[in-house]
């Protein structure tokens, strides 16, 4: 049975896709080291299209509009510029209801392009551009280190990260969020005030990287102007041991941090199955690390996150694997025998875990 796979890596060699929602044009070559904040690709989203129907407003034959034109394809025009008018002393005009652009004519009509506004495409984690992907982005390579999480509120933005967790199963206390945090992603404890998020945005942070978030403030975190990454999910539960390791242990490193989900509107996260909302730490090698496996089957050995019990969070590691195993709520499923970190022993189905590598 192919296996949930949630990354938590100390170091590793990632490729992450970057799309637009929308063809544009790339502006960075292939092998070209770029920074997060770096625009690799831009294209004008937004546009509208207005069919003007000419024949009618001019109460004339659609064979007859294209010599009443005064307008051609591929023309800029400004708002209430004439574009057709029949001639004489009573003669009619068509004016333009908005700026933009002749696209089409035909059919005794006009199609004008308006509006549009510029996206930029920003790097988002430093790394080397690896591949181009026709008109919609780019492919980047980099290594460090890497924990993913399980919902993100859709930003991005990087910066350096500073810690204010002494354990995993904490809180966030939300006086401790000061000036001298301004411009850093936080690791905090399980979100549970809207203060939390208050202080953040009164002192400009960059982000927030918790457990766990209270699922009444959901709202607000989608409104945030900064990045916010769950790692466990909604209620308020512990950092599983290895994340809270890997990421305390690299406090004062700047971190780029991605909370996007994926979602139709974000092809980006679709076109990579391995990839969730995750926190990336950039990381200098001498020779780059493997990348990490992108689909694995359970296995005796293996490290899981044991989702949904009543302490969720903990992890352990998979002694035996039992198909069709009869559980104690009566109900027969393929389940693991997992021995947990602090020594417990039980048997899960395997829908309730993840491979953590």
């Amino acid at each position: 049975m192919f296996a949930p796979l949630i990354h938590i890596l100390p170091l590793a060699t990632i490729m992450r896709t970057r799309l637009m929602p929308v063809e544009g044009k790339i502006i960075i070559g292939i092998g070209q080291k770029v920074n997060p904040t770096d625009v690799v690709a831009e294209a004008i989203v937004g546009r509208k299209h207005l069919v003007i129907d000419i024949a009618q407003k001019l109460n004339v034959a659609q064979r007859d509009v294209p010599k009443f034109l005064r307008v051609k394809k591929g023309q800029q025009i400004a708002k209430n510029d004439v574009l057709a008018e029949t001639p004489g002393l009573f003669g009619k005009e068509v004016p333009a209801p908005a700026a933009g652009t002749v696209v089409a004519t035909g059919g005794g009509k006009i199609v004008i392009e308006t509006g549009g506004a510029v996206f930029e495409l920003r790097a988002g984690i430093p790394g080397i551009v690896a591949q181009t992907i026709g008109g919609r982005g780019v492919v980047i390579r980099a290594t460090g280190g890497v924990v993913q999480g399980v919902w993100g509120n859709g930003k991005l933005d990087f910066g350096t990260m500073h810690s204010l967790m002494e354990t995993p199963d904490e809180i966030f206390d939300p006086g401790r969020i000061d000036v001298s945090l301004r411009g850093t992603i936080l690791l905090g404890g399980h979100l549970e005030s809207p203060k939390v998020l208050q202080n953040a945005v009164e002192m400009s942070v960059r982000g927030l990287i918790v457990p766990s978030i209270n699922p009444a403030l959901l709202q607000s975190a989608l409104q945030a102007p900064f990045p916010i990454l769950v790692l466990e999910g909604f209620g308020r539960r512990p950092m599983n041991p290895s994340a809270y390791k890997l990421l305390s242990t690299n406090v004062k490193r700047d971190v780029s941090l991605n909370a996007e989900m994926p979602t139709r509107s974000n092809p980006s996260s679709r076109q990579e199955a391995s990839v969730r909302p995750e926190v990336f730490i950039p990381l200098p090698v001498s020779q780059e690390p493997p990348e990490p496996r992108q689909v694995e089957t359970f296995a005796p050995g293996q490290v899981v996150r044991v989702m949904f019990l009543s302490k969720p969070g903990r992890q352990g590691t998979i002694l035996n694997l039992r198909p069709m195993a009869t559980l104690p709520n009566g109900i027969q499923a393929n389940a693991a025998e997992v021995r947990l970190e602090n020594g417990e022993q039980i048997l899960s189905p395997l829908t309730n875990l993840e491979v953590v590598g």
